[in-house]
C-alpha cells in the first residue's frame, strides 16, 4: 500500500547549479497545489542533521526562478556518509513530520537519498549538476547555463588571443567529466580539446598542431582543457618554451556555476521538480527523475547509481574534424 505523503522536504546538496532555484520553486508550488506542506532544509544534508528547517509557501519562492545559486544554500557533509549520520537524518525527518524528501544534486547527493529511502523516508532525486555526468539522464539542471557562460568567456579570450597572436589554454569545469569542454570545443571552434575520458597526455601533439597552424597563417590557437586534467598554467609554460609562441592560461572557475539560468534550465528544472512531487504523491520512493530519449521519466536510484556514462565518440570526432 502506498505511503500517504503529507509533508515534503526539499534540499540542495553538493555543488550548486543554475536552475536549482527553479526546481525548488516547482517542488514548493506543485506540492502546495496538491494540498501538501513543504519544509525547506538549508545547507543540504549538513542542515538536515543540524535541523536548519523552515516552512515554505508559494510566496517564499516568488521571484526566484531567475536567480542563480540556491536559496536553500548547499554544503558538503562527511557525517552523512556514515550510518550514524544517516539514521540521525531519518530521525530528524520524522521529528519534523517530513515523510517525503526531494533531493536536488548529483550522484553523491543521490547516494544520501538512497540511504534515507532505505530508512523509511520516501525520497526522490532530481539531477542538478553542471557536469552532466549522471548516467541515467541525458540532461542535468545547470549544464546549459554553465556551458553558455563558458562559451561566452572563451569567445572573449579568443578576441584578445587574436590581437596578441597568442595561444590560450582555457580550463573549464566539469570535475572528471569532459562534457563542458567538449561542447565548448565545438561551439567555440577550439583548435584542441583535452578531455579526461580520452586524453593521452602527449603534449607534443599539441605543440605540433600549434606549429603547423602557425605555418598555415593562423594568428591564434585555443586549447580547451577540462578540469579533470588541469595543470593549465604549467602546461602553458611548457608549450611556450617549446614553440616560442606566447601562451597564456585562463581558468574560468566558479563563474560557470553562477548567473541567471537559461530558459532551458528553468523549464527542465521546473518540470523535473514537479515530477518529483508527483512521484512522492503517488507513494514512490528511491527514484531519480531523468530526461531520457526526449521524455521525462524516472529510474530506481540503485539502478541509476550503477549506470556508467560515456562521451559520444562521434561528437568528439566532429570537434576534431571542424578544428582543422
Amino acid at each position: 500500500m502506498a505511503k500517504e505523503i503529507k509533508t515534503i522536504g526539499v534540499l540542495t546538496s553538493g555543488g550548486d547549479a543554475p536552475g536549482m532555484n527553479a526546481a525548488i520553486r516547482a517542488v514548493v508550488r506543485r506540492a502546495v497545489s496538491l494540498g501538501l506542506k513543504v519544509k525547506g532544509i538549508r545547507k543540504g544534508y549538513n542542515g538536515l542533521l543540524n535541523e536548519e528547517i523552515i516552512d515554505m509557501t508559494a510566496r517564499d519562492v516568488s521571484d526566484t526562478i531567475s536567480r542563480g545559486g540556491t536559496i536553500l544554500y548547499t554544503a558538503r557533509c562527511a557525517e552523512f556518509r556514515e550510518e550514524e549520520g544517516q539514521r540521525l537524518g531519518a530521525e530528524v525527518c520524522r521529528k519534523h513530520g517530513i515523510d517525503g524528501m526531494v533531493v536536488i544534486g548529483g550522484d553523491g547527493s543521490f547516494a544520501g537519498a538512497q540511504k534515507l529511502a532505505g530508512l523509511g523516508i520516501n525520497t526522490i532525486g532530481v539531477p542538478g549538476t553542471i557536469d552532466l555526468d549522471i548516467a541515467c539522464t541525458d540532461y542535468t539542471i545547470g549544464f546549459d547555463t554553465a556551458v553558455n557562460t563558458a562559451m561566452d568567456a572563451i569567445d572573449k579570450v579568443r578576441d584578445t588571443a587574436s590581437s596578441h597572436e597568442r595561444c590560450s589554454i582555457i580550463e573549464v569545469m566539469g570535475r572528471n567529466a569532459g562534457y563542458i569542454a567538449l561542447w565548448c570545443g565545438i561551439a567555440n571552434g577550439a583548435e584542441d580539446v583535452l578531455l579526461p575520458e580520452n586524453y593521452d597526455y602527449d603534449e607534443q601533439k599539441l605543440i605540433n598542431n600549434l606549429i603547423n597552424n602557425r605555418k598555415r597563417g593562423k594568428k591564434h590557437h585555443i586549447i580547451i582543457n577540462a578540469e579533470g586534467i588541469g595543470h593549465s598554467v604549467s602546461m602553458a609554460r611548457r608549450i611556450e618554451a617549446a614553440t616560442g609562441v606566447e601562451t597564456r592560461a585562463t581558468i574560468l572557475g566558479h563563474m560557470q556555476r553562477g548567473g541567471s539560468p537559461t530558459c532551458r534550465d528553468r523549464v527542465y528544472a521546473s518540470i523535473m521538480g514537479s515530477y518529483a512531487v508527483d512521484l512522492l504523491a503517488a507513494g514512490k520512493t528511491n527514484r531519480v527523475v531523468a530526461y531520457k530519449g526526449g521524455k521525462y521519466t524516472d529510474f530506481d536510484i540503485d539502478e541509476a547509481l550503477a549506470m556508467q556514462k560515456h562521451l559520444d565518440e562521434y561528437e568528439y570526432k566532429v570537434s576534431k574534424a571542424l578544428s582543422v
